[in-house]
């Protein structure tokens, strides 16, 4: 399960059972704890800009390199606290304490942090180091790619927002350097790895998280909404979950690429949400095989089977039709006789993430859009102008 990183348990599945031991390993949204110890280390914070980097051509000069963007870029790395009322069977509602990490995007106090971070949170807190700690509000939340914005009302002298890259041409095998608050308490830990893979896709309880970035450097509870940056300090994801039968680092670490983040935040900074293409075909729906198509008489061997749409939606719109009748095959019952998409824009749509992903990644809201569809045997092409994701279908 993708266990995230605020200090309290927003698990998107619960990971420890009765038997922690016999457990799988899972993708896991890194919660943490409901109720911290008093920190053991008061980190100092840096606010002086160093100089530039030294050349990275010996051990010591990549030491030294490493030291340099530490002390550079871990001053605009903050620590989130935050309070959520849960519900308790024995006494009512209460407050929840959790904890997170997000990081300065630019001189007017906007921080960037994970979604899930500030969920439902009734007060949130930012603290530069130390134990100052000053109010926050929450100004913009785009819960299907995990990301938010929120503002204090001044910046600490000297620190500066961390310089912003790119992720498409990361290569596995880069520098990866995540920092972080990991349970809350070891503010602005600094852990390295190497980039481990790319364009990961991660489906949650709650949302599909396309593109990901895979790596090893250590990254725990408490680290959600901080940085993931390369070799030179520049910003190349937020780290989001990790991988883990265990609940902390198992070394597969996984982060939004920065080009969705330089994509998302600025709309949320302008509009407070970020509009996501939509489409309205139900969720109730069937990915055809070879050997489906064969049990229900299909004309096609892969595509879609549309079994129901939302009323008024772009797909009803546009005139798409869904199931007439019921059969049963083998021991399963299918909503049959609606269209079989086959393609989007000319792009195959074998699985329903195919056409997810392409609407996520590929398009925007009021794009219109050509489907190809098998219906009553025969190949057409339907045109659809996409709208915006209801926000009661976003996991508000």
């Amino acid at each position: 399960m993708l266990r995230r990183t605020p200090y309290i348990f927003l698990a998107i599945v619960i990971l420890f059972s009765a038997s922690l031991a016999c457990s799988l390993p899972n993708i896991l949204v890194l919660p943490a704890p409901a109720s911290s110890p008093t920190p053991q280390v008061v980190m100092v914070v840096a606010t002086s800009t160093p100089g530039p980097l030294p050349p990275a051509d010996s051990a010591d000069s990549v030491e030294a390199r490493r030291i340099a963007v530490y002390e550079r870029v871990s001053p605009a790395v903050v620590n989130i606290t935050t309070q959520v009322l849960r519900s308790n069977f024995f006494w009512g509602t209460v407050p929840e304490e959790g904890s997170g990490s997000g990081f300065l995007w630019d001189r007017e106090g906007h921080i960037v942090t994970n979604y899930h971070v500030v969920q439902g949170a009734q007060t949130v807190e930012v603290s530069f180091g130390g134990d100052v700690a000053m109010p926050a509000t929450v100004i913009g939340a785009d819960p299907l790619n995990d990301l938010a914005v929120i503002k204090v009302d001044s910046v600490p002298a000297g620190v500066e927002p961390i310089e912003v890259g790119n992720s498409g041409n990361l290569k596995v095998g880069q520098t990866a350097i995540a920092i972080g608050n990991p349970f809350g308490q070891f503010e602005r830990t600094l852990t390295v790895g190497v980039i481990s893979a790319l364009n990961r896709t991660i489906e949650t309880d709650s949302t599909v998280l396309r593109g990901v970035i895979q790596t090893d450097a250590a990254i725990n509870r408490g680290n959600s909404g901080g940085p993931l940056l390369d070799s030179t300090g520049r910003l190349i994801g937020v780290n989001s979950a990790i991988y883990s039968p265990s609940g902390t680092s198992a070394g597969v670490g996984l982060a939004i690429p920065v080009d969705k983040v330089r994509r998302v935040i600025p709309v949320l900074l302008k509009e407070g949400r970020y509009p996501h293409p939509w489409l309205g075909i139900e969720g109730l729906g069937y990915e055809i095989s070879p050997a489906l198509a064969r049990g229900l008489n299909l004309p096609v061997e892969r595509g879609l089977l549309v079994a129901r749409l939302y009323q008024d939606s772009p797909a009803d719109q546009a005139g798409l039709r869904t199931a007439k009748r019921e059969v049963v095959v083998g021991n399963r019952r299918y909503l049959v006789g609606g269209d079989v998409i086959t393609t989007v824009d000319g792009k195959p749509a074998a699985k329903w993430e195919d056409l997810n992903g392409y609407l996520e990644e590929h398009t925007e809201v009021g794009q219109t859009i050509t489907l190809t569809v098998v219906r009553d045997g025969k190949e057409m092409t339907i045109k659809a102008t996409l709208a915006d994701t209801p926000e009661s279908l976003q996991g508000n």
